[in-house]
Formats: C-alpha cells, structure tokens, sequence
C-alpha cells in the first residue's frame, strides 16, 4: 500500500470505481463475488452522510485489506463486517456460506463495534479518554485469538478517517481522537507504520488543525529548500553506494519528510519550534542482504559525520513487533538527515507489519500468535490505572530534563521531581529524599519544566511514599511505589498476624513460629489479619498440634481459644477475650473503608490506621491485637468544592440537604470569598451513594461544583 493508493481510495465515490479497485488487488473469486453480492443487497437503500451509496465503505475497506494482505478470508470479513448488525443474517448462516474462517473474523468484528457502542461516550473530557482506554484493551481482549480481526478493523478505521469531512464537527473530533488514542497505537504495536503514520495525521488535522496549518506553511514556504537538500543528499548516497561496490540494482534510495503528527510530538516533547527539529529530513535506503545494511552504515559513517547519540541498531536486536532497520543520523553541509538502512525483506515487515505475514509468507488463513500483544492489557490493572498508561505513554505531551551532566530524560508533561529520579534508576526512586532544580532546594513534588537541571539527594535506605502515588504521573514511578507500598503492607501484615494469633492463643512468639514450620502455614501468615476463615482455621490447626497427645487438652484448648464475634457500630470485632467496646485512636483518625488494625487495651479494641506509626511502634513491641473488619456496609469517599451564595444561613442549608442525603462530612473548610456574592467550600464526606452523577446532580441544586471526585486515601499517613 502506498500514498497513489490511498490517493485512488479518497478519489473514489461510486460503487463500479470501487469494485474496480477492489479487483486491482485480489482475483474475483466466487466466494469474493458472491460475498460483494449479498453486501450489495444487504446495504440496498443506505447511504453514507457524504450521500454517496453505503456499500462503497465496505468495498473500498476489502481493497485497501487485499492490498495490504492478499488474504481472501480477511477480504470477506471485510465486505461482510457491516451486515450483521444492519440485517437477519446471523453469524451461523455466514459460516455456511463462506466458512468458519470468515465467520470468526465477522464475529471478532461485531464484538469490536458492540463494545465500542457500549462503551464510548461523546464527550471532550477526561472521562470519556478513560472510557477509550478501556475500550482500546477490551478490544484487544475480544480479538486476541486471531490479530487477523485488528488488521481488518484498522483498516475500516482509514477509510471513515479517510471521509471524515461529511461530519459534523463534533462527530469528527470525537471520532480523531479516538483514532489517535486507540486505534494507531495498535497500527504501531502490529507493526504497520504506514498506517500508524496515517491515522495519526489524519487525527492530527481534526484535532490540532492550528499546529497542522503551522507545520504546512512551513513546507510551503520551504518546499524548494527542502526538495533541493533532500535531492542533493541522495545524490552523495548513490554516488557513494557506487563508487563502493554496489550496482544500481542492489540498492533503492527514498527520501521523505517526517510525518505531520510525528513532527508536532516532537515540537512538544522538546518544546522548539519547527525550525529547530534536527532530524525533519530523512533517507531510507533499501538493499538486498542483512550483511549490506551494516556495509552500508559504515560508508555512510566514513562519508558523513554521524551523531553517535542518535545511532539504533533494530537489525541485531528487533523491536517486539519485529521491525529491524538500522537508524542513524549524519550531518551533511548545513543539514542533518536521519538515515534508515534495511533490506526489501525488512521493509516489507516495517510497511505493513503483521499484514506482511499473509501477503509474502503463508498467504493466509493461519491466525498468528503475538505473545508481545498481550503487554497491552497491562495484567488487567484497574481502568483507571490503565488509563494512567494510556494517557502517559501513548497521548501526552512531553518534556525534556536533565541530569546535572547533562543527559537528557523525556517526561510526560506535568511529572515531578520524583517521576525523574525513578526514571534515573527505580533505586534512585526508591531511596531519593529531597532533590535540587536548577541548583536551588526543591520538593520531590515540585512540577518540573523543559530544559530544568535535576539533582536528586538519596537516603541510604529505601523510603515508602504510599501517599505519593497520584501524585506521580509516570507508569514507571507509580508502579514501583505501588509495588513498595504492597510490601509494606505485606510486612505489616505478617507481624499483625502473628501478634493476633498470639493474644488468641496467649503464647511467645517463638513458639508460635514453631508451629507455623510444624504446619507448613508459613506463606500465609500475612492474610490472617484480612481472612476470617484462614484465622479460625489456624488455631484450629495450632491447638491440634499442641493437644495431640491429649484430648482432654484438646477438648478444653477448642473451647477455650474459640473466638467471638463483637459488633461496635461499622466494626466487626473477633477475640477469645471479652470486648467491651471499640474505639478510634486520635493519632491517625481511620475512616470507613481504610485499611485498620485494633490492639486490645483494657478490654477495649482500640483502631488504628494500618499504616499509622504509632500502631507500627505497638505492632513491634508485640502488644495484643485482634482480628477487625468494616461490616459489609460499604461507604464510599468524596472530595467536593462547591461555589455558593455568600448569603447568611447558605452553609447550613447546604450541610442540613446534606444530612438529609445520608453524607457523613469527614472534613470541611469555608474558603476565602470568590467575589462579594459567592464562596467556595471545600469538604470530604462519605456515604452509601456509590454513583458519582447521581450525587453530582442533586449537589448541583445547592452551587456551582467546581470539584469533585471520588478519593480512596487508604495510606494519607504514611509519608
């Protein structure tokens, strides 16, 4: 596939042009022919907002498949993918008709649209990136037997790109951004750069069209200096290439401008302009055997001087979706041009990625396994975790740091300190304790800039920050904190158990790890503190061991160490002593839902937060503990600022609505006034309402919200 193709597709809006095209890149086989056949009749009728006959989509997606892939099976998916959903015919009667083969790419197909349908909301905020990151790893999920399904997908995704300009412009936003958010970052994972590259650019016109019209003027304005440097480079290559042994035929030469959007991710990341983008010129050139790419490197290397930073070599070591090229980028007169050297073979795989494997290889109808896809689930983290990812790596701006000596770090723009030191070294990260940005005393927290100078100072241990971890915005940095967090936690745990185990049983320590080794429970010591069940089982366990010998011991030691269950409010207490009542500490004030542990004072189950210090000098030193969890009734915690009337009575009025919809305020603060009529109240409340809009709305009757969302702070102490 190459741009005169796409230039045809977009020039082409009849069916007898489409059909035409199509069977310029696939025989008309009678299954094609009857598959075209029965798309017709099924699309009779439809047509597209451009006003042009519906069934030119489809065709025109089954062309630019055969002539990615050559895959008949595909083709036919690709001309049946609409009729599913727009008639009768089921998925049983396509299989009859055309085979299983197509019958499971159709069906891939049809999930992929259900779950967009269900899933994508129209709207330009933050929510509705969440819901396309979601979107994005379900459909991963639906189509991960067969990467078949995603080539095909794909390309229906071009062409309604490719004919965006019929919508409306709302519709064409939400549509771009979603392509740039979901559907090129797979082009690009599947290896298919052609497509990637076009996506991109084609979101970038609806989603950016003022940094587009920049980027366009420049090339307008530049073309002939730019064509004469492009020109006059190629010559020096082929008169070099010749001079050296190679023969015109061994060898091609292309040259190009970077692609739109990769331009504009650049200008972001560096924050330059477009006159300061080093490498916006690039060669490719192409040669027959691995051998001639690194042969070629080194005359390229001896006749241009070559940037030493910016040398890949993708030959010896493939990316994961095995891309091989080697990348380089030389000076030449004035210029700098990025150089990209591989084989035909190599550039084949490199266009048209996975595609590559039906067109030159097996030429169909085996599914390929892509165990690197799977990375893209990312081990089912939450969606909101996964979104972090997806924004991060995939659809932020960026910044560049550096270190005092000068090496350059790219940080997705509004990273702190901390983000740079776990991109330094995770251990870096792990033990770093107060930083210096552009030599003057910083926060770990402070927002870092392009072009800042980061030291970051280190303690000689490692320092848990569990309180930190929204407040870092790269993947890297969160996902070690969290890592650290749930060690500690761990840790805690295990001593909670044991300490629980101790004051049930009312025995040392050392005894008690005994017969953790006797009963081979050793690994499970740090869920006793959350699991009920495993509690009762381990005493169980435990006074059978030590009454073996004596069932009379036995007999009282099941009754003695049976525990009891205590109620205290949103507290469920379980002891073999006598608890008269539950209280929470002053030092930490746990709120419901966070994670807690309860030390036995005087009869008494005193509840601290898990991660509070005092409760871990008390956890040390072996005071009793017992076992303590929120009763099932489940609250759920908010964070709201709301603008209201500044009138006499109005925080009351609020408070009292409040009360009336069952929130418990946890914390409340008046804020400075907004204007003589108006001021902001800032509060935390708890209550039963799990649905953030349904509260959203009936808050709406008292002011404006400014904020608001739900927050889980189980680790606000530690830190």
């Amino acid at each position: 596939m190459n741009t005169i193709d796409i230039e045809n597709v977009i020039g082409i809006n009849d069916v007898e042009g489409a059909i035409a095209h199509l069977y310029k890149h696939i025989p008309p086989s009678n299954a094609i022919q009857n598959a075209l056949t029965f798309s017709q009749q099924a699309h009779h009728g439809q047509f597209r907002k451009s006003g042009e006959a519906y069934i030119v989509h489809p065709v025109l997606v089954a062309s630019i498949v055969a002539n990615m892939t050559g895959d008949e099976a595909m083709v036919i998916a690709a001309l049946l993918h609409d009729v599913v959903e727009d008639t009768h015919i089921g998925i049983d009667e396509i299989a009859r008709d055309y085979g299983d083969d197509v019958a499971h790419l159709v069906e891939g197909l049809t999930k992929i649209d259900t779950i967009r349908d269900a899933q994508l909301i129209p709207s330009n905020s933050d929510e509705k990136l969440v819901v396309s990151a979601l979107s994005f790893r379900k459909m991963l999920i639906a189509s991960i037997e067969d990467v078949r399904v995603l080539v095909v997908k794909l390309c229906d995704r071009l062409h309604n790109m490719l004919t965006l300009e019929a919508l409306a412009p709302i519709k064409q936003h939400r549509i771009a951004e979603e392509t740039l958010v979901v559907y090129a970052p797979i082009a690009s994972r599947l290896g298919i750069s052609f497509l990637k590259n076009l996506l991109e650019d084609l979101s970038f016109k609806y989603l950016f069209s003022e940094e587009k019209q920049t980027i366009d003027m420049y090339f307008e304005e530049n073309f002939r200096s730019i064509n004469v440097r492009l020109s006059d480079f190629c010559e020096k290559l082929t008169k070099m290439m010749l001079e050296n042994g190679f023969n015109e035929d061994d060898f091609e030469i292309l040259s190009r401008v970077k692609h739109h959007y990769s331009i504009y991710l650049k200008m972001q990341r560096k924050g330059i302009s477009i006159d300061e983008i080093l490498d916006l010129l690039a060669v490719r050139i192409l040669v027959k055997k691995p051998i001639d790419c690194y042969r070629v490197l080194g005359l390229v290397h001896l006749n241009f001087q070559p940037l030493s930073s910016r040398f890949k070599d993708y030959i010896s070591i493939p990316k994961e979706n095995g891309y091989q090229t080697l990348h380089t980028s030389v000076f030449d007169s004035t210029a700098i041009f990025e150089v990209q050297i591989r084989t035909y073979e190599m550039h084949k795989t490199a266009e048209l990625g996975v595609a590559a494997h039906w067109k030159y290889k097996s030429g169909g109808n085996n599914p390929i396994s892509l165990d690197w896809l799977h990375n893209l689930q990312y081990q089912n983290e939450s969606v909101e975790a996964f979104y972090e990812l997806i924004k991060n790596d995939l659809f932020s701006e960026d910044i560049s740091v550096f270190s005092p000596k000068g090496k350059p770090f790219t940080l997705p723009r509004g990273a702190v300190a901390l983000d740079f030191a776990y991109a330094v070294h995770t251990e870096i990260g792990d033990s770093a304790e107060g930083c210096l940005i552009n030599k003057e005393k910083a926060s770990l927290l402070n927002e870092l800039h392009n072009g800042d100078i980061v030291k970051i100072t280190t303690a000689s241990k490692k320092i848990n920050r569990c309180s930190w971890i929204d407040a870092v915005k790269t993947s890297r940095a969160k996902a070690s904190m969290r890592a650290n967090c749930n060690q500690r936690i761990k840790a805690i745990d295990t001593e909670t158990g044991m300490n629980i185990l101790s004051t049930v049983l009312n025995m040392d320590p050392i005894r008690l790890e005994e017969l953790f080794v006797q009963t081979h429970l050793e690994e499970q010591r740090h869920r006793i503190p959350s699991e009920l069940d495993l509690l009762k089982e381990t005493v169980n366990r435990f006074t059978q061991e030590m009454g073996e010998n004596n069932r009379i011991s036995a007999f009282l030691s099941r009754n003695r160490f049976r525990l009891k269950p205590y109620v205290f409010a949103s507290l469920e207490i379980y002891a073999a002593s006598s608890v008269g009542d539950a209280v929470f500490d002053y030092c930490c004030h746990p709120k419901t839902g966070d994670e807690i542990v309860a030390f036995l004072q005087q009869g008494k189950a005193h509840i601290h937060h898990k991660m509070c210090k005092n409760a871990a000098g008390m956890i040390d030193r072996r005071e009793p503990m017992v076992f303590v969890r929120w009763r099932a009734q489940h609250y759920f915690r908010y964070h709201l600022i709301i603008s209201m009337q500044s009138a006499k009575g109005s925080l009351a009025d609020l408070l009292t609505y409040m009360a009336k919809m069952g929130a418990d305020i946890n914390s409340i603060e008046l804020g400075k006034e907004k204007s003589e009529h108006t001021q902001y109240c800032e509060m935390e409340f708890q209550t039963l309402e799990p649905d953030i809009n349904r509260l959203r709305s009936k808050l709406e009757k008292k002011g404006k919200i400014i904020q608001f969302f739900r927050t889980d702070d189980a680790y606000r102490s530690q830190g």
